[in-house]
């Protein structure tokens, strides 16, 4: 019996081998054959928090960095010398002990500076630590210097820790632009002034986290030690670039991240709102400072008359458009202002209201515009924008079934470097756009659209923002009232003007409203405060789990 059965253990013995033996060989075939996973699951308990995104950082130089991806990492590595608290507008000090002293004239902005902060390589900050920054954001001639360079006229550090910056013209929202991401400090023994002498891969800055590893996929931030002020609340962040927005999606649905943020597509925000309904995650929203709009170019036929811009506005139906377009993602607007600010005014919906058919067509016939004589306009938009792409087929869509005829509209597209290469040279009769703010400040939503340094009302805008936005705008009375508004300290008062410069834009329509974007961020359950600065900013320090 015991021969008899040790025979048969043996035989079982090596059946298991030859099954064991196969299966080792699978599984490392499997493995072998298994394509390279973008994504890590979290390790569990080491208090760092795994963020997703698509957002691909360019570079990581605050002189040159212009690009959500990049101005988010800045903004968590870094302090400005003054910031927003989440969900308001209003800046408060950060490396500045309190708010600028500002001369009679407008133009000569005196700063206090924070004591005892220091950088990521244990250089001391001071005043001429802020100098050099903001003479190397200016003289190193990045893409996002023009801010400085068209404002300032000189910036000295007069005293250890006393900052005095001279304008070139008055400039009321000044401390704001002072708040945008790339106006940090840098190290002075780690960074060089000097046009394009640029750092994209490092950062050695004063802010809650310090860069431990770049690559192109993945980033990793520690938190700093010697941070002057309130500490992280996790143990780091774990950055995963994922390369498209599918994979982003995956990736926070099978809990390879904690947290996901730009970019998603509508379709797949809904799917991930309809789960954090049920309780499977959260859904983070928030009012965002984006806008989109459309261009009306106003020296090509017929768009050069205004009863025909006026009647596009009135052909215009955001609910629409933000249903069918934007699955309710985000909320119709009727002021280039956002309602992110106090002096935003609702007029195109009370002037123009929403597909109002029947006031565009009696707008379109006193143009001189019949059935036998149509109104023909093309609209265009830059190909790599599926959102833009849907509402301009809806636009048209709304011409070819509401106006009997009187008004053809005919979609075109081209890729994005050649369209916004060629939208000031004034080749699109009307083009659908983005604004992303550079700082919050309903300055940042006139100016660059309206201005105009030299032009005329029969020639339209030859150079200035309204050229280089397409519209060709120029009116003389609205050049006036940016310049008052940009000198104007009482906020009052600015408001009025805001108020001027809002009912000008309803009356000649060089661009139409759209909508105002909201902001999504998805967390796993066990994550906790997940915030978002009103400039889009994901604040890492925050984060728990």
């Amino acid at each position: 019996m015991v021969i008899n059965w040790f025979s048969v253990s043996i035989r079982r013995w090596n059946k298991v081998t030859k099954f064991l033996s196969l299966f080792c060989l699978c599984l490392l075939l499997a493995v072998s054959c298994t394509p390279s996973q973008q994504t890590t699951t979290p390790i569990a308990g080491d208090g760092r928090i795994t963020l997703g995104t698509t957002a691909k950082p360019r570079t990581l130089d605050p002189a040159d960095a212009y690009e959500l991806g990049s101005l988010g990492l800045v903004f968590n590595m870094s302090d400005r010398l003054y910031t927003y608290e989440p969900g308001s507008t209003e800046i408060k000090p950060q490396l500045a002990t309190a708010l600028p002293k500002v001369s009679e004239d407008g133009l000569t902005y005196t700063i206090p500076l924070r004591e005892g902060v220091v950088f990521h390589d244990g250089t001391p900050f001071n005043a001429k630590a802020m100098e050099f920054s903001i003479q190397r954001f200016i003289e190193n001639k990045g893409k996002p210097s023009f801010l400085l360079s068209d404002t300032v006229d000189s910036v000295q550090a007069t005293g250890d820790y006393e900052l005095t910056i001279k304008l070139k013209k008055p400039f009321a929202a000044f401390p704001s632009l002072l708040a945008f991401s790339g106006v940090c400090p840098v190290s002075p023994q780690a960074y060089e002034i000097g046009a394009g002498k640029f750092q994209p891969n490092t950062f050695i800055g004063t802010g809650p986290y310090k860069l431990a590893q770049y690559g192109t996929d993945s980033l990793r931030l520690d938190v700093f030690d010697q941070y002057w002020g309130e500490k992280p609340a996790n143990k780091g962040v774990n950055i995963q670039i994922q390369t498209s927005p599918v994979n982003l999606f995956n990736a926070f649905q099978t809990g390879a991240v904690d947290v996901a943020y730009l970019s998603l597509q509508p379709d797949q925000i809904k799917s991930l709102e309809a789960g954090a309904k049920k309780g499977d995650w959260q859904a983070i929203t928030a009012q965002g400072s984006v806008v989109s709009y459309m261009v009306l170019n106003r020296n090509q036929q017929p768009l050069d008359k205004p009863e025909v811009r006026q009647a596009i506005a009135s052909l215009i139906d955001r609910p629409l458009l933000n249903e069918r377009v934007l699955f309710n993602q985000a909320d119709p607007l009727y002021s280039m202002i956002p309602t992110t600010f106090n002096v935003s005014q609702p007029l195109f919906k009370d002037k123009y209201g929403d597909g109002k058919f029947e006031e565009a067509k009696k707008l379109l016939t006193t143009a001189g515009f019949s059935q036998v004589n149509p109104a023909k306009i093309q609209v265009w938009y830059p190909a790599s924008s599926p959102t833009r792409s849907l509402a301009a087929q809806t636009l048209k869509s709304l011409a070819d079934t509401q106006m009997d005829g009187i008004l053809q509209l005919e979609v075109k597209t081209v890729e994005g470097a050649t369209f916004f290469k060629e939208i000031s040279k004034g080749l699109y009769p009307i083009a659908l756009l983005d604004w992303y703010p550079d700082f919050l400040d309903p300055d940042n939503y006139v100016q660059p659209f309206l201005a105009c340094e030299k032009g005329s009302e029969a020639k339209g805008c030859e150079t200035g923002g309204s050229q280089t936005q397409g519209s060709f705008y120029y009116s003389e009375t609205m050049n006036q009232l940016i310049d008052q508004q940009r000198k104007e300290q009482n906020p009052e008062a600015r408001k009025k003007i805001f108020s001027d410069i809002q009912n000008q834009v309803l009356t000649d329509v060089p661009y139409i409203p759209l909508w105002q974007n909201k902001d999504y961020v998805f967390a796993q359950k066990n994550v906790s405060d997940v915030k978002l600065d009103p400039t889009q900013n994901l604040i890492y320090k925050n984060i728990k789990k």
